[in-house]
């Protein structure tokens, strides 16, 4: 019963509330890994994309002006993530914040010694637990122009790792995956990067992902869908746990 009232419920949500087709064509022209998809996953993208605008509230801020063609190419960023795993995976949170530019949050922090430090860094893009996402809008557009780059999808990784209650590079695993291969892959890897970019030797993945776990699976997120082919052929046990996590094949 269950399913039938929430599949009547989508139903009638992509009936009343459909994304005109120019929009959708426009988002598709923006958004590679949307771009790539055969139709039918494109027409399931259209439909968890049209869900997330109904679901979620989009909140420019600073004087930015998000028109309809804006907020349907976020929402399709958004998405690709979950288009195997469904709208469920977003539960929890309710709203994206997005910024003109690069960002600047006050952070209070008190050190060993019991020193207060005052923090201000630049950023393009942050998830907070059960709280919103935050963007930045120059970020978003920026999207693919560097290779494995996508701070809409990064962010989203980090939700999708938070419904385990805590960022940690270690999402929900589903059913039929080993939980012990996923840590082994991704520590060793991890740990791996972190001493190739001690010894100053290239990286295949931003050097950011070399902060903690959490990033590092919200990095090599982003080049999964980004950039399949490079991932696959520089980290390829990385790639397929997350394409048994994500579902889905890009390359």
């Amino acid at each position: 019963m269950f399913q039938r009232i929430r599949h009547w419920r989508v139903r009638r949500i992509v009936a009343r509330h459909p994304i005109p087709d120019p929009l959708w064509q426009a988002a598709l022209a923006q958004c590679a890994p949307a771009r790539r998809l055969g139709a039918s996953d494109q027409a399931a993208l259209r439909v968890l994309a049209t869900l997330f605008l109904r679901e979620k509230s989009i909140e420019p801020v600073q004087g930015l002006v998000l028109d309809d063609a804006d907020r349907v190419l976020l929402a399709t960023h958004a998405c690709v993530p979950i288009l195997k795993l469904g709208m469920d995976w977003f539960d929890g949170w309710h709203s994206v914040i997005v910024y003109p530019d690069a960002f600047v949050p006050r952070r209070t922090q008190i050190d060993e010694a019991g020193v207060v430090h005052q923090s201000r860094t630049p950023m393009a893009g942050e998830a907070w637990g059960r709280g919103p996402v935050i963007l930045s809008w120059a970020e978003v557009l920026r999207a693919g122009q560097r290779p494995g780059h996508n701070v809409v999808i990064h962010e989203m990784a980090h939700k999708l790792d938070l419904q385990n209650g805590v960022a940690n590079g270690f999402p929900p695993l589903h059913r039929r995956m080993d939980p012990r291969t996923w840590t082994e892959v991704f520590s060793g890897t991890w740990e791996h990067l972190r001493s190739e970019h001690r010894q100053g030797l290239p990286l295949p993945i931003d050097p950011y992902g070399l902060e903690n776990p959490a990033e590092f699976f919200a990095v090599v997120s982003e080049q999964f869908f980004e950039a399949p082919g490079a991932l696959r052929e520089h980290l390829p046990q990385v790639y397929r746990q997350l394409e048994r996590f994500y579902r889905q094949h890009p390359y």
